[in-house]
């Protein structure tokens, strides 16, 4: 695609996304029913260090014949990264593998059959809503969207379309959050009340320091940086907002999308049909001084069933809270690989302790083999928009809040934060 057709699509593409996302899929996706066996082609878009992962693990989990998959294309807006990972996987695999500067080229290969979307979350949106419109199974790193309106687009767009769209959250496959949510649809808890949990940990160096500035990756011939920056519109250039982004607010929510939507997911998904009312949230700079967005947050939720859940997070401290759900007439311990269930006093004598440990945590691999098996056989996959939305529900609410130092609250009907 020419330059000044790429550029005309940045400028357009919010206005079309409306239209996009009230229809259903125009690409009809490839059907696995009539080849149950047929390799899975893949594409990955954004190669840096999540997508860069997501390659060498998908390449792994073929290899170990987990599932039948080829990694047929990568995409992204850096040169260097889209040569080096697409000669990796070419020297892997023994096959041809398509190299792509633009996305929607990519979307274009008729041999992709599932897309990963491992951009900066201001492009997740609108690569996953033009991915379904392409007939493409789509894997959408976290969190699933920058803000909420964005999440509200790719809600309709998902629920319009016969494809598949699994968010990357993998502690959806912890099987202690699985025996969790059993026990409480069974009623041993009596009604959940209560909850916390939270993500924490500590650098020397500052949180998301860790990725390395390639000096080679500046805008020009090895960079596409109008592409990059895209829905955001037109950026000034600095590369350690390139290579760092997180650490900044206007391309990233930090702890709360990066960090906390790995504990809230399974969390949120286990308490059933309830959605997040009321949020109130703090955050503070207490050591990285140098980074825009917090390092250090409390969340505080209620949802519109009376439920309270406590969340924190912190890049400066790595003591993490033990997850928990505290119920009317029992307890649910989380910590480590374990599922205990402890009676409140007053029901002691009518409920059992009960102990369940188990020999794994969350897998990202399950989650990946989890998408390409549901390519297959149209099941549900593990970490569904639905639950996407309203985990984003809370990444904005709680954004807003912290931001703009009051309460916000989600209007449902509307599908709106509303200050308080």
């Amino acid at each position: 695609m020419s330059d000044t057709n790429r550029r005309g699509f940045i400028k357009t593409s919010a206005a079309a996304a409306g239209a996009v996302a009230l229809s259903a899929s125009t690409a009809p996706g490839r059907d696995f029913g009539s080849g149950p066996n047929d390799a899975i082609g893949v594409g990955v878009i954004g190669v840096g260090g999540m997508g860069g992962g997501h390659c060498g693990s998908l390449m792994k989990i073929a290899k170990a014949k987990k599932e039948n998959l080829k990694l047929v294309a990568v995409c992204d807006v850096a040169k260097p990264r889209v040569d080096r990972h697409a000669a990796a996987a070419k020297k892997k695999q023994g096959i041809d593998v398509k190299a792509y500067r633009y996305y929607k080229d990519l979307l274009a290969n008729q041999d992709v059959d599932c897309v990963w979307i491992a951009s900066p979350e201001h492009w997740h949106a609108q690569m996953a809503i033009d991915a379904m419109a392409a007939g493409k199974d789509v894997y959408c790193e976290k969190p699933m969207t920058y803000d909420l309106p964005d999440a509200v687009r790719l809600y309709h767009a998902a629920k319009g379309s016969d494809r598949m769209l699994q968010v990357g959250t993998q502690y959806v496959t912890d099987p202690k959050y699985h025996k969790a949510e059993e026990l409480i649809k069974a009623g041993k808890i009596g009604k959940p009340v209560s909850s916390v949990t939270g993500y924490c940990r500590n650098s020397k160096a500052g949180e998301w320091n860790y990725y390395r500035v390639e000096k080679a990756i500046v805008p020009g011939p090895n960079l596409d940086w109008e592409a990059w920056c895209g829905p955001l519109g037109p950026q000034k250039w600095d590369p350690l907002v390139y290579h760092r982004w997180r650490r900044y607010k206007k391309f990233s929510t930090g702890i709360i999308g990066d960090l906390l939507v790995h504990q809230m997911t399974p969390m949120v998904k286990l308490l059933g049909d309830c959605w997040p009312k009321r949020i109130v949230a703090t955050g503070v700079h207490n050591i990285d001084m140098a980074m825009e967005n917090f390092d250090q947050v409390n969340l505080t939720i209620e949802f519109d069933n009376g439920h309270t859940m406590v969340v924190w997070g912190s890049t400066c401290n790595a003591t993490s809270p033990a997850p928990q759900v505290r119920g009317y007439k029992a307890n649910l311990a989380l910590s480590g690989n374990n599922c205990n269930l402890t009676p409140e006093n007053i029901w002691s004598e009518d409920i059992d302790r009960e102990n369940h440990k188990f020999n794994r945590s969350s897998s990202q691999d399950e989650l990946r083999i989890d998408l390409l098996q549901r390519s297959r056989d149209r099941g549900t996959v593990l970490s569904p928009v639905e639950i996407g939305l309203k985990i984003m529900v809370i990444v904005d609410l709680a954004a807003r809040s912290m931001w703009e130092g009051k309460a916000f609250g989600y209007d449902k009907k509307n599908m709106r934060a509303v200050a308080l």
